[in-house]
């Protein structure tokens, strides 16, 4: 293929990594788009037929023309080449297409990380990456990440700089439904979370792994270390949102702030209304500004429909993996903040008591996000950092 990398004009392609970029910014675009821009791009140098990029992209199996119509229509869309005169990728009658806009390569850097895919065996197409050396540790995901812009997101950096360090040779990947992951609605299974993680890790040659789950991920990550206990060495569990309010409610009024936190989450996700949104993002970072809370719906709105995110809250109200809690072998360290606006830290007391061979560490903060900037925030990392040591 040459270079691995390609710019034409505010745009750059790793065709490793099957990702697009927009003035440095990664571009959401769908798998089958991406795999159709990579392949006129590497063939650049003549018309590829339509026979050939059907059995290229998806990989022989039986599709029609309208199915590489829609491609091609979705990967000029992700490159702004809407207009009567085609810039990027010209239409060959009777034969196929032609990429041709002028191309330079991109001299080989650490800029970005590599990021790849993967395939289930429902044909959902999952993002991953690898970061660092060393040890490994597997991060199960949790809503709202996307993996081409969240190492640059306030709200997740410094999960990043300091938990996933290049010490450390960590795995990373968006969940079904958002992120660099195929935008299908996520699901509320446990088993479905167990074999998209197995298809991950299979992905990424990881054998025996720690691993860690932050608010929704903790079930993901209790889930699989339950059903895979040869697979997962130690687990880490934080801000553990493992059991949905509607499911812990045990009186009339538990059950209507139940009903109302879903209908607010709706409300605010669907109307788009800075007031109902602002409400939501302070259950998540109670002592933030304003200005943070928009910054962390910004980001968030970048990372999933508003169908997608409505179908998520629905699964985290309903949620409840605390039967399999039983079941895992595995030492486990869970870290929770005392003042936890939406789990309370009942809730990881309770999840403690059903794991064996596990440590629960409260640590002093209101949020049920940790900010990088709170005393919270080292101790959490401490904590970490022996755990994973021992």
């Amino acid at each position: 293929m040459g270079h691995a990398r390609l710019r034409f004009g505010h745009y750059e392609l790793d065709l490793n990594g099957k990702q697009l970029r927009h003035h440095g910014q990664a571009v959401r675009v769908e798998p089958q788009a991406v795999e159709v821009l990579c392949h006129l791009i590497a063939h650049r140098d003549r018309a590829v037929t339509k026979e050939e990029l059907l059995d290229t992209v998806w990989s022989g199996r039986q599709v029609t023309e309208a199915a590489l119509a829609a491609a091609v229509h979705a990967a000029r869309h992700a490159v702004s080449d809407t207009g009567e005169r085609r810039e990027v990728i010209r239409t060959v009658h009777r034969h196929g297409y032609q990429f041709v806009a002028p191309v330079t390569p991109v001299p080989t850097s650490n800029t970005y990380d590599s990021i790849r895919f993967c395939r289930t065996m429902d044909g959902t197409c999952l993002a991953y990456t690898i970061l660092g050396a060393g040890p490994p540790l597997v991060s199960a995901a949790n809503w709202l990440t996307h993996l081409g812009l969240d190492r640059r997101s306030p709200m997740w950096r410094h999960w990043y700089r300091d938990l996933m360090r290049d010490s450390r040779r960590t795995l990373r990947y968006d969940d079904r439904g958002g992120g660099l992951s195929d935008w299908c609605p996520p699901s509320a299974s446990p088993q479905v979370w167990v074999e998209d993680l197995d298809t991950v890790v299979d992905a990424a040659g990881f054998d025996t792994f720690p691993i860690i789950g932050t608010a929704q991920a903790a079930a993901t990550a209790i889930a699989y270390a339950a059903a895979r206990p040869h697979r997962v060495s130690r687990m880490i569990l934080i801000s553990s949102h493992a059991r949905g309010r509607q499911v812990r409610a045990r009186t009339d009024l538990d059950r209507r702030v139940a009903d109302v936190d879903l209908n607010l989450a709706t409300v605010a996700w669907q109307s788009a209304d800075p007031s109902f949104l602002r409400a939501y993002a302070a259950q998540f970072l109670p002592n933030a500004t304003a200005a943070e809370w928009d910054a962390y719906l910004e980001f968030t709105q970048r990372t999933t429909s508003p169908e997608n995110m409505v179908r998520f809250f629905e699964i985290l109200a309903t949620m409840d993996v605390f039967p399999l809690a039983r079941q895992v072998r595995c030492p486990t360290l869970i870290l929770h903040s005392r003042g936890d606006p939406r789990v309370p830290v009942s809730d990881a007391t309770e999840l403690a008591s059903l794991i064996d061979d596990s440590r629960l560490v409260v640590l002093d903060s209101d949020n049920h996000l940790f900010s990088g900037t709170e005393p919270a925030w080292a101790e959490l990392v401490q904590h970490v950092d022996d755990f994973l040591a021992d």
